[in-house]
């Protein structure tokens, strides 16, 4: 999944090829980690599928950027899972683990 969005990021949408949880993050590395309407995109796909772990834990990254620490705090909590250091390392490590 990361070399697809990585080499479709001058797109205008994410791949049809992506799975949804592919298209959040698609958008929140097209709106470079930061808030506008890529986020916007992400944050809508995140919540079509709320309780569902993949997009619970985007989720979680998505308030993340948004500086949203405790609601982010609140969706790790959710999908059990611990954020790494930098959102960027977030980024990669979903993009390995998640399909």
């Amino acid at each position: 999944m990361r070399d697809t969005i990585l080499n479709s990021l001058d797109l205008t949408a994410p791949p049809d090829s992506l799975s949804d949880v592919g298209q959040a993050l698609w958008w929140l590395k097209k709106g470079d980690f930061k808030l506008g309407q890529s986020w916007e995109n992400a944050h809508e796909i995140c919540q079509s599928a709320e309780g569902t772990k993949s997009y619970d834990w985007v989720h979680a990254l998505a308030h993340w950027i948004e500086g949203d620490m405790g609601n982010a705090a609140y969706w790790y909590r959710r999908v059990g899972e611990t954020r790494l250091d930098t959102i960027a390392a977030e980024w990669d490590k979903l993009t390995q683990e998640l399909e």
